[in-house]
């Protein structure tokens, strides 16, 4: 399949959105592409999609639904994965920003809650299988509450992958726990780092805060060919299954693999090494070697599970890797 050529920016320090709406009220759908700049498979599939509109080969009937080609244009621009920080992270409008980010949210979060529904599309670092990440089951936490269970991995189910994996938020904040109790031992400050369960809200997090529901595609390994088209699929899957075009319905993936994130570990020098190139959803067995930190100390598997978001470049004080186990 051909995709248009990704733009140049001459000025990234603005942002754009492309939006359809039908003569018939319906859902309200949103699409990003490059929340982190160097992930720009559903950049690809987004512009695409948006010709295909404006060519009036594709026609929306009901609903409204908005594209966001380029949702970080400073990552973007430098071609890495962020402009001054982790745009999926701590994502929230301030009244005081601070980095360009800040700037993003403040633009971005309240387009999100004028929408019901969002996809996400991202890729990885190390890895081969493309996967979709949902959110909790329906609960009323203080953490994530969240009421759109069904609908959202009913959507994940028809995105054209075979891999999910939730709890996100949990796990992340279990991992905020860690890392305070870590600093204080240590006599550390935390300046600097992460030590805020909150800091773990990105885009879908975000939108259901928002009080709509919200699937991430991870569709392959960066620089993967196949990766547009996996984003391609999934936005025309979604956009049948939501009934925002015609199209015969979409039948849910019948076999797949659900994995729940269940712990995280951080790097706590740079200099942390793992003992191999790990890559997402490598299969370890309890007290399995994963890395040696710089100060000599083994990181071994605390159980039997899967590796995911191995990071290598990830700083002192970050998310190093996670943990899945199978969800039955």
């Amino acid at each position: 399949m051909q995709f248009p050529a990704l733009p140049t920016i001459p000025h990234p320090l603005q942002f754009k959105s492309v939006t359809f709406t039908a003569l018939q009220p319906g859902p309200k759908l949103i699409v990003l592409g490059a929340v982190h700049g160097n992930e720009v498979s559903g950049s690809k599939a987004i512009l695409k999609m948006i010709q295909e509109f404006e060519l009036g080969e594709r026609l929306l009937i009901k609903g409204q639904l908005t594209f966001v080609p380029i949702t970080n244009p400073l990552a973007y621009n430098r071609k890495q994965r962020n402009g001054d920080r982790n745009l999926n992270r701590n994502l929230t409008p301030t009244n005081s920003p601070v980095d360009f980010e800040d700037h993003v949210a403040n633009w971005l979060c309240p387009l999100l809650a004028a929408h019901d529904v969002l996809l996400d599309i991202h890729s990885f670092q190390k890895g081969e299988v493309p996967f979709a990440l949902f959110g909790p089951k329906n609960n009323n936490s203080t953490l994530e509450s969240f009421k759109h269970e069904s609908a959202e991995r009913s959507l994940a189910l028809r995105l054209g992958v075979s891999r999910f994996v939730d709890g996100w938020l949990d796990t992340y904040a279990k991992g905020v726990s860690n890392r305070v109790a870590y600093l204080k031992a240590t006599g550390q400050s935390g300046e600097g780092l992460n030590t805020d369960p909150r800091y773990g809200m990105g885009t879908t997090e975000c939108m259901r805060s928002s009080g709509g529901y919200a699937v991430t595609l991870e569709c392959g390994q960066h620089d993967d060919p196949l990766g547009p088209d996996v984003a391609y699929r999934a936005i025309s899957n979604t956009l049948l299954h939501l009934e925002l075009i015609e199209g015969p319905s979409v039948p849910p993936v019948s076999e797949y693999q659900h994995l729940s994130l269940v712990e995280v570990n951080d790097k706590q020098h740079f200099d942390d090494q793992f003992v191999r190139a790990w890559s997402s959803f490598d299969p370890i067995r309890k007290g399995e070697l994963i890395g040696i930190r710089q100060s000599g100390e083994e990181v071994r598997a605390s159980r039997d599970g899967f590796i995911v978001f191995p990071n290598t470049l990830s700083q002192a004080g970050q998310e190093w890797f996670y943990v899945a186990v199978a969800n039955q």
